[in-house]
């Protein structure tokens, strides 16, 4: 392929990307509306966003190995096809019930074109300079799609309806499909049998389920009831199951020489702590900014353009650090970036203001995401060879999407129970509420800066010219499409 074509492939492979990334939060400023429309209770608005979360991290390595074995292009365009018909079934939801299992329908469509789409532009681009260029554009793509999301969604509830977010994916998700049949080539691994390990994949996605539920549901029941004990219990055995099914199986979601990759691994627990933390984050600033601060949905979405402009506007930077002092350094000052952002809000009063009190902590968050999700991803891609990229690129968004569905799960529970506690002592609500958010956004910092130390002892260089990482050709097959 010349440089041009491969640029065009990786842009209709992006379009996608960003679609599934948006989708994390173009609902969060519109939740107040949704849930006034169709009669949401308090605790059930956090399932639009974790619904989608949960299945899209639980399935993404049983999506990438779908990719590897299928064919990427393949996957990526019947992913895209569930994606689209999800968000149309989302638009025209007429229940709390109906909502939530479209958005996890959703999901499990992103869980299918995110792998292939990365593993697609690993195929396109060399281990090396050339391929760190083009995961810099995708890290950026990351750290902005999920305040684009919020600010799309601020606009599109203001000046239309809620079922807008969804029915914008329509005719995008439709263009880039047909878009990746005409210009993305196409490969897979060549294998004598395809087995894909469903069964560890529907363990997994329970499990996470089932944990999820049991601590966003724990203020309300009781830590210590036989309810919560049981769910946290229930979800325990399943994750057990999961070890046991993967230590069995013939071809496992994860691969043995990848959980041996180090950077792989220590990628990806930043990854899950990056994902718990930022995400979490954008669920709470943007309650506290509608709840406490009373901006309407779109002032909310043009709130956190600060923190999606100086992202983009800090990739490039990123992106040639990474490159020459290695993708752990960058990452560790990325998440120290995040973590201290993060706690920077925490001085927002209950009366507080935009401008003088979180443009400063929007600000250096945004950046902090531009040199963490960038070097996360370099790092979680490193010396993998070509027939395992839709497992490792399904193994990182895995860790990041489940990341930040418990991140939210967390985070609310925290700020809730906070809440309560002050209310039956007599505070007012705004003032409750910002105590509740302020505890939150503590957690979220502790597990940011919790990553830190992990991305420190990355290796500091790829081994990029290690003969035994080459990939082999009679295992690949690539079809050049014009």
């Amino acid at each position: 392929m010349t440089n041009a074509s491969r640029w065009r492939a990786f842009g209709v492979l992006a379009v996608g990307y960003f679609m599934t990334i948006v989708d994390l939060t173009i609902v969060n400023v519109a939740l107040p509306t949704i849930g006034r429309d169709l009669h949401f209770s308090e605790s059930g608005l956090q399932w639009i966003v974790t619904a989608y979360g949960l299945t899209f991290g639980g399935l993404l390595l049983l999506g990438g190995r779908a990719a590897d074995l299928l064919g990427r292009r393949r996957m990526f365009v019947a992913g895209m096809a569930v994606f689209t018909a999800a968000s149309m079934a989302c638009a025209l939801a007429e229940s709390p019930l109906a909502l939530v299992l479209f958005r996890a329908v959703q999901g499990a469509g992103a869980a299918v074109v995110l792998p292939a789409a990365l593993s697609s532009v690993l195929g396109l681009f060399p281990e090396g300079a050339e391929r760190n260029r083009a995961l810099g554009v995708w890290g950026a793509l990351a750290a902005a799609g999920a305040t684009v999301g919020l600010l799309a969604g601020g606009a599109l509830t203001r000046y239309g309806d809620w079922a807008y977010i969804f029915l914008l994916n329509v005719p995008i998700g439709l263009a880039a499909a047909a878009a990746a049949l005409r210009v993305v080539p196409e490969s897979r691994k060549e294998v004598s049998a395809r087995r894909y390990d469903a069964l560890g994949a529907a363990a997994v996605t329970a499990a996470l389920l089932l944990l999820v539920y049991a601590i966003s549901t724990a203020p309300e029941h009781g830590w210590g009831t036989l309810r919560t004990v049981g769910l946290l219990a229930a979800s325990g055995l399943l994750l057990v199951a999961f070890v046991v099914i993967e230590a069995r199986a013939a071809e496992p979601l994860l691969a043995s020489d990848l959980a041996a990759n180090r950077s792989v691994v220590g990628a990806d627990v930043v990854g899950f702590a990056l994902g718990a933390s930022f995400y979490a984050f954008l669920f709470i600033g943007t309650l506290y900014l509608q709840q406490v601060l009373r901006l309407s949905a779109l002032q909310t979405g043009l709130a956190w353009l600060a923190a999606s402009l100086t992202s983009v506007a800090c990739a490039g930077a990123s992106q040639v650090l990474v490159t020459r002092v290695g993708a752990g350094r960058v990452l560790a000052v990325g998440m120290a970036m995040v973590a201290g952002g993060i706690a920077w809000t925490t001085q927002a009063p209950a009366d507080g203001g935009f401008w003088r009190n979180l443009a400063g902590p929007f600000i250096l968050t945004g950046a902090g995401t531009a040199f963490a999700f960038i070097p996360v991803s370099v790092a979680g891609l490193a010396g993998v060879e070509e027939s395992q990229t839709g497992v490792a690129s399904g193994l990182l968004n895995t860790a990041q999407q489940i990341g930040g569905a418990l991140g939210v799960a967390v985070a609310s529970t925290v700020a809730a129970s906070r809440t309560a506690t002050l209310t039956t002592t007599g505070a007012s609500l705004p003032g409750a509420l910002t105590e509740g958010f302020h505890d939150a956004w503590w957690v979220c910092s502790a597990i940011a800066l919790l990553a830190v130390p992990v991305a420190l002892f990355l290796p500091r260089a790829t081994r990029e010219h290690d003969p035994g990482l080459a990939v082999r050709p009679e295992r690949e097959s690539f079809e050049e499409v014009a």
